[in-house]
């Protein structure tokens, strides 16, 4: 009985193993964003967790939700520097969301300032 117990558990370990790996590594659709960075802060009650927000109209009317996993601080720190200013993020799309990485899909990989479209013949 014991080595049943075992071995089912070890193939559920395995199992949660493989999809993690799956979830991580391989990425859905990989892109870029371009809009004004409205959003971007630490939260989370037990896991913290980077995310923020992209504003990609006039009104605000669409929003691009994304997250930063907590191990780019080189990253983070250009965020924090860039909020409220016309930005192009890169990022890649994972196939599920991973509580303890963030809270969407979308995972930012880089961010490089851009000048806003709404203010170019002024």
């Amino acid at each position: 009985m014991k080595k049943v117990l075992a071995i089912i558990i070890i193939v559920i370990m395995a199992l949660f193993a493989g999809w993690y790996a799956f979830v991580y590594y391989s990425t859905y659709s990989e892109g870029t964003r371009s809009g004004e960075l409205i959003k971007f802060s630490k939260k989370g009650m037990m896991v913290k967790t980077w995310e923020g927000e992209i504003s990609q109209g006039i009104s605000g009317a669409q929003i691009f939700s994304f997250s930063v996993e907590g191990k780019n601080e080189d990253l983070i720190k250009k965020l924090e520097e860039l909020q409220g200013r016309y930005v192009k993020v890169k990022y890649k799309e994972r196939y599920a969301k991973i509580s303890w990485l963030g809270d969407t899909n979308y995972f930012i990989i880089d961010i490089t300032e851009e000048e806003s479209p709404h203010f170019r013949n002024r």
